[in-house]
């Protein structure tokens, strides 16, 4: 993470005051964003070549978002008096020897003039730097209105950001067919623009005592408010452990109800979950770009008979919807996946791609024996993941004692830090693609609010107009296998996005078939543009300002 801050922290006063006002000048729409159009007719007066430009951009934008903010406006303004002394532009630049401290603020040919007039240097005829990019006002207010709106807020082209045109689209596109057919009481809530704006998450799950506080202190460097550490279950309750300006913990009925912070969705499993949920905050830089999940140990043995107060699995599911990143911690001595293991694992269908394994304390068994471990911890997973493809595991000892060379010898040694960094550099790519990775779970949850008004409707059709609605209503909750299966050969929909039966069968039995709505073709036709144009277009919009 210190890629990211360096040139902040290793900026002088002198220079920070000339690039902040150079950033304030750039910036059109004084809304802390420089988007492509600002930033392409800012860059030009550096005389630099288009590919040298492009380099400098994606560095930048190295989240894709569309725009840069100040902290990476100074790192492009780095590059650029990198470039204009001769080095190659890499992404490793800033992390390099040079003397990043002593670097003078690059050479921008007529800027000095144009401060001096206070005139901006952004236009609207820009054909000289890209033709591709529009003047980019900032998104209504108003966008996130409980009042529903008949006409378009304003087009693609008119958002700062990928994530803003993301915000559009739900509310114009997608979020009409969820509140027609209840998708967001049988799937997930309404998306809020704190949803959006979330920071990335990653999200620590494992039996009590494999070390998963004691992982996010090691990354941390530090104790968070709240974390306990010890060889019984020491956390009994869900913290996210985010950035803050001082160090306090926030309870979870707190949490749940600010409208900043993207846990309003938790409200629906009850006071008895909130009162097991607070918000653990603390100023650092590796929180400023990323938000940790710390769980409850999952239970085993007899613990596992002792039921919760909440659903645990539900608040899991719901996790692992909104993370970016799922880290499975396992014990060498605590192997065995136990009942409540298999349904939080269960409950991640949908996510694999999240998914990473980390065999932790590794070094508390020889080198015979770790081979041993290893091989039967795959064997146990590949049984309750149920697929043919090999996970991934990280082995190693995540804390902050020295490694036991007297068990693993020198040769473990290299191997634990070797797979230490692979995943610490998994960790430190998640602000890269956390753009990325806000698409691919809005094209998910398109498909999966289409596939749900199918299912509705089919259902409704199947209901009798007149007699006998509630034999219908019971045979049709009792066959939903079956109703699940026509609905996927009469619209070619693929079996693996459907949702889980028995989740589906114990939230509809709250309902009256015979409410819900008929088909709407014009609302899925909509959903169907939204993925097949809109997206693409909104891509387009924010790809590098020089391609």
């Amino acid at each position: 993470m210190e890629a990211v801050t360096g040139p902040i922290s290793s900026c002088s006063r002198e220079h920070l005051e000339i690039y902040q006002t150079w950033f304030n000048f750039a910036d059109s729409d004084r809304d802390g964003r420089l988007t492509g159009n600002d930033a392409a007719s800012f860059f030009a007066m550096s005389s630099l070549s288009k590919p040298e430009l492009k380099q400098v951009w994606a560095i930048a934008d190295s989240k894709r978002q569309g725009f840069i903010g100040f902290k990476e406006f100074v790192t492009a303004m780095k590059l650029i008096s990198l470039a204009q002394e001769g080095h190659e532009l890499t992404s490793d630049l800033v992390k390099s020897p040079v003397n990043l401290e002593k670097l003078s603020p690059p050479s921008m040919e007529g800027l000095d003039v144009l401060l001096k007039n206070k005139r901006g240097p952004v236009s609207n005829d820009i054909s000289k730097t890209n033709g591709n990019t529009q003047l980019q006002p900032t998104l209504p207010k108003s966008l996130f209105s409980t009042k529903s709106k008949q006409k378009s807020y304003t087009s693609l082209t008119s958002v700062t950001s990928v994530i803003d045109g993301l915000k559009i689209l739900y509310n114009e596109k997608l979020k009409p067919l969820e509140a027609t057919y209840r998708f967001n009481d049988f799937v997930s809530p309404f998306l809020t623009s704190s949803d959006f704006d979330a920071k990335p998450m990653v999200m620590l799950l494992g039996q009590y005592s494999t070390g998963k506080t004691t992982f996010i202190k090691h990354l941390l460097q530090s104790n968070y408010p709240g974390a306990h550490i010890g060889p019984e279950p020491t956390t009994d309750r869900f913290i996210v452990v985010m950035s803050g300006p001082d160090e306090r913990s926030i309870p979870g009925n707190t949490v749940a109800v600010h409208a900043d912070l993207p846990f309003t969705g938790l409200t629906t499993f009850g006071g008895s979950f909130l009162s097991k949920f607070e918000c653990s905050q603390m100023p650092h830089p590796l929180l400023e770009h990323i938000t940790f999940v710390d769980t409850p140990g999952v239970l085993s043995g007899e613990k596992q008979r002792t039921q919760r107060s909440y659903d645990f699995t539900g608040v899991i599911s719901w996790f692992a919807a909104k993370c970016d990143l799922i880290l499975l911690l396992f014990d060498p001595h605590k192997l065995d996946i136990s009942d409540e293991f298999k349904r939080v694992i269960s409950s991640l269908r949908g996510h694999d791609d999240k998914i990473r394994v980390v065999l932790n304390k590794a070094d508390q068994v020889d080198t015979q024996q770790l081979m041993r471990v290893y091989g039967a911890l795959m064997w146990s997973l590949g049984k309750v993941l149920n697929t043919p493809e090999v996970s991934r595991v990280y082995i190693g000892s995540f804390n902050d004692k020295p490694v036991n060379e007297a068990a693993i010898g020198p040769v473990g040694k290299d191997l634990f830090e070797k797979e230490q960094e692979d995943l610490l550099l998994d960790l430190i790519d998640i602000p890269k693609k956390a753009c990325d990775r806000r698409i691919n779970e809005f094209v998910k949850r398109a498909r999966a609010a289409k596939i749900h008004a199918y299912i509705i409707s089919h259902l409704k059709k199947e209901m009798p107009t007149l007699m006998g609605k509630a034999k219908a209503q019971r045979r049709l909750i009792d066959k939903l296998e079956d109703v699940f299966e026509k609905v996927q050969k009469e619209y070619h929909l693929p079996a693996g996005d459907f949702p889980s039966v028995e989740q589906f069968k114990e939230v509809l039995g709250r309902y009256n078939i015979d409410d819900f709505e008929k088909l709407k073709p014009k609302m899925i036709q909509v959903v169907d543009d939204m993925l097949g144009y809109d997206i693409p277009e909104l891509l387009k919009i924010f790809r590098n300002i020089y391609d």
